[in-house]
């Protein structure tokens, strides 16, 4: 995370009756506007595609993954050069960042309408219509479901993420997703305001890295699941996303169509998992764990 994600200011802090002046760390929350140059050599084209409130850090990243994952570019090499727009454009803003495409690349931007502007905390907000919200990842039907992970590494996770999470150790107003294989080893982490910026920002360095579909790994986000957070996942061609908040009943019921783990409330080496339990090993429980499910299902249906 970049020197300029959090800032001092000087406050009041009380405890009952007691008051004293300190000094607060706070996490920056600035927006960043991502433009698209593309088209073909003699008809190239730029157009303001989100204004998103971020913390500053990893902002090509967070292009990058935030293309990806809303299906306007296929992969990495559809990029030609990312740059800030100081450099690139003629006004003097650090703010702006633009992803020149490649002349051969049409982008896909029928179902990305947008009011230009996401909130640090919602994603789709800007987005113009339902229809906008879904997208449909490449590696559909090619990821290989043979990932598993024992519960023990599971509760190590949030222990690691902790220990990792250095702006939010400061500030307490980050949130962050983990990438880590299914022996535990974290890979990458990324952190930011927004949840879905934090994820993207994770996707936008895997993409960098050739890493997709990320097979062999786990997702862990420091905060709740969300819809939002288990489309960018399954777009990046993950199968286990753990959280250690709650999920929401849309991400639920995303995690299961796309046949993804999806894990809960993992903290104090506890869990809950809401769907595709048999990629979960529970030393002597995996054939309790399938029949209880099955049964489920069978009662529901």
């Amino acid at each position: 995370m970049a020197a300029n994600s959090q800032k001092y200011i000087p406050i009041v802090k009380v405890n009952a009756s007691v008051s004293v002046i300190t000094v607060d760390a706070l996490a920056i929350e600035e927006p960043l506007e991502i433009r698209l140059e593309h088209g073909a050599e003699t008809q190239r084209i730029t157009q303001n595609i989100s204004v998103t409130m971020r913390t500053p850090g990893h902002d090509v990243e967070l292009a990058k993954g935030f293309l990806f994952t809303e299906s306007i570019i296929k992969n990495a090499d559809d990029i030609a050069t990312t740059t800030h727009c100081f450099i690139a454009c003629a006004e003097n803003k650090e703010n702006v960042i633009q992803v020149t495409l490649n002349p051969d690349v049409v982008p896909h931007l029928q179902n990305t309408a947008r009011n230009f502007y996401t909130t640090s905390s919602c994603g789709v907000c800007g987005k113009g219509s339902i229809n906008a919200i879904r997208t449909v990842s490449s590696f559909a039907g090619q990821v290989a479901d043979n990932d598993t992970v024992s519960a023990p590494v599971l509760y190590q996770l949030p222990v690691i993420l902790q220990r990792h999470q250095r702006v939010f150790a400061d500030t307490g107003g980050l949130h962050a997703s983990a990438l880590f294989t299914t022996q535990g080893e974290l890979l990458l982490l990324r952190e930011d305001v927004g949840r879905h910026n934090a994820l993207d920002k994770l996707i936008g360095a895997a993409l960098g890295y050739g890493w997709l579909p990320l097979q062999q790994t786990i997702l862990l986000l420091s905060g709740r699941a969300s819809f939002e957070l288990i489309q960018k996942a399954a777009m990046a061609g993950i199968n286990i996303i753990a959280a250690v908040g709650a999920p929401s009943s849309l991400a639920v019921q995303l995690a299961e169509e796309f046949n993804i783990t999806l894990i809960g409330f993992l903290r104090d080496e506890r869990f809950n998992i809401y769907t595709a339990a048999h990629r979960v090993l529970i030393p002597g429980n995996e054939a309790v764990i399938d029949e209880r499910f099955m049964a489920i299902e069978n009662k529901q249906n």
